[in-house]
This record gives C-alpha cells, structure tokens and sequence, in this order.
C-alpha cells in the first residue's frame, strides 16, 4: 500500500519503520522536519508538507498529541489531498466528538475514515506488540488490516460507529490512570506504615496484580523510576480533560475523573507536565510528608 504517515514523535517513528518493513511505501512528514528525514535511511520518503504526504496515498496515518494537531493537519491539507476513496486513519487519542467531525468531514469527500488508536508504550510500539482497536465501515477496516498486522499484535474491532473505537481508548486510559492514583495511594500508605515498596510490590504482584498493566506501573512505582517517559503527564492531563468531556455529554458521573485531573494539573503546574504520567505517585507521595 502506498502510506502517508504523519506524525513522528515517541509513537509515530518506531511505527512508520513497522509499516516499511513488509514492503508498503511509505511517505513521511512531521512538523519539525528532521524527524522525519530520520526515517529516510530506512526506505522512507520524505513530504515537505501534509498534501504532499497524502496526494497519491492509499491510507494517510495520523499519530499526532491532541485534538488541535490533529485538525490542524487534517483542515491544513490532508482533506483536500486526500483522493476519494482512500482512508484516512486515526491512530491519536482525541476527543470522542472531533473522531465523529472528522468521519463526517471525510464522508462528505467520499474519503473513508478508520478510528485506530492504540494500547501500548513505545518498546511495544517498536516491537509491534501493540494492542490495535479499529472502528468505522467493515469495508475500509479489513483494507487497513495488512497495516494493522504490521503494527500491532492484535487488532479488535469495535464496530461500524466511527467514534467507537476512541470511546474505548478513552476508557481504557481512565482506567490506567485510575489504576496509578489507587497504586499511588497505596505504595504512600505502606511506606508511612513501616512496609519497604519492594517487598509490596513483591506481594501485590504475586496477588491482586493479575494484569501485567499493573505490575509494570507498580514497578516504576516501587523503584521510583519513571525514566524515559513513556506517556507524559500533559497527555494524560488532555485525555482525562477528553474523558470528562465524554462523560458530561453522556451525562455520566465519573468523580474520579476530577481527582485525576485536578492531580494532573498540580503536576503540570509543578513543571512536571513532560515527566511520565505515572510519577504522579511523587504527587501523592509528597503530599503524604513522603520524600
């Protein structure tokens, strides 16, 4: 398939490396360009701009920050260029309301367009482990599946609505953020009570820890090691924003999305908004006398 893929930051270059491998051609572009020219080495051709990525391509890949990037690409060439019938797949996180815009915006060119974020740090994201959730027309889904394959090590699908699959994304993120505030509270509550972190941490992963998400996040929480950062606190910061967005306009109550967001924002507002999200137990940890 020809590819454009835009979007080179932690997630997006180990990803379009992926997608060169089994032979798709692959044009890259990102905002600093440099980023970009990186992936020349491996086979990748390089766009001076969006339109110029996505003219001629069968699927145009986003994996950009945020909501405001994301349109800033889409309105600031990737609409016009895109020809009809071709696909413009969504692998960022965004709001559940701009993934239902930008079907709407799509559908309206006779373009496709494919909801696909997906789970995963960036080790996986290079070792395509991966876990993909896709949504929109059956059709346009299995013609990106080859892409899928290349990139994760598996893919569900959730369904023709277009928005469904960043619902989920957005389910699962507040789950993973809740998860770090609960793990948090509970490493601040034994260390106060005289319990090493390693030997809880040794115990909870051997118990209640059954989901390898946990016992990854309990053990940066135990060794109070966050470097590099995975997924930086600022994001995390916009995807709880994104969950409470989702959750007022369905009129449901989700108190922990407050405490989470007003948890974040202290980060952020401490200057840690580029640390990783789950060194939010520092927070909580300092906020219990901890050092």
């Amino acid at each position: 398939m020809r590819i454009a893929f835009l979007g080179m930051g932690a997630m997006g270059a180990p990803m379009a490396r992926n997608l060169i491998a089994p032979g798709h051609t692959l044009v890259a572009w990102n905002r600093t360009r440099a980023a970009a020219d990186a992936l020349a080495a491996d086979g990748a051709g390089v766009a001076e701009s969006v339109a110029q990525a996505v003219r001629g391509a069968d699927a145009a890949i986003t994996m950009l920050a945020d909501d405001a990037a994301v349109e800033a690409v889409v309105r600031g060439g990737l609409l016009d260029a895109l020809e009809d019938g071709a696909v413009h797949v969504c692998m960022s996180t965004i709001s559940v309301a701009l993934s239902s815009e930008l079907a709407r915006l799509h559908g309206e060119r006779g373009q496709a367009y494919v909801a696909a974020p997906d789970f995963g740090r960036p080790d996986a994201a290079a070792e395509r482990r991966l876990k993909i959730v896709a949504s929109g027309a059956a059709e346009a889904v299995e013609r990106c599946r080859p892409l899928f394959d290349a990139l994760a090590a598996q893919t569900f699908y959730a369904g023709a609505e277009p928005s469904a699959a960043h619902v989920i994304k957005l389910c699962g993120n507040f789950l993973i953020a809740s998860m770090i505030e609960c793990l948090g509270e509970t490493f601040a509550l034994a260390r106060k009570s005289g319990v090493e972190p390693a030997v809880l941490n040794e115990v909870l992963s051997g118990t209640v820890l059954g989901s390898p998400i946990f016992p990854g996040y309990a053990r940066l929480i135990a060794g109070d090691d966050f470097d590099p950062p995975g997924f930086r606190m600022r994001l995390g910061l916009k995807d709880v924003r994104l969950v409470q967005a989702a959750a007022e306009a369905a009129q449901v109550p989700m108190p922990v999305a407050g405490i989470l967001h007003d948890r974040f924002l202290g980060g952020v507002a401490r200057g840690r908004g580029d640390h990783d999200w789950a060194s939010a137990a520092r927070l909580i940890a300092e906020d219990a006398g901890l050092g």
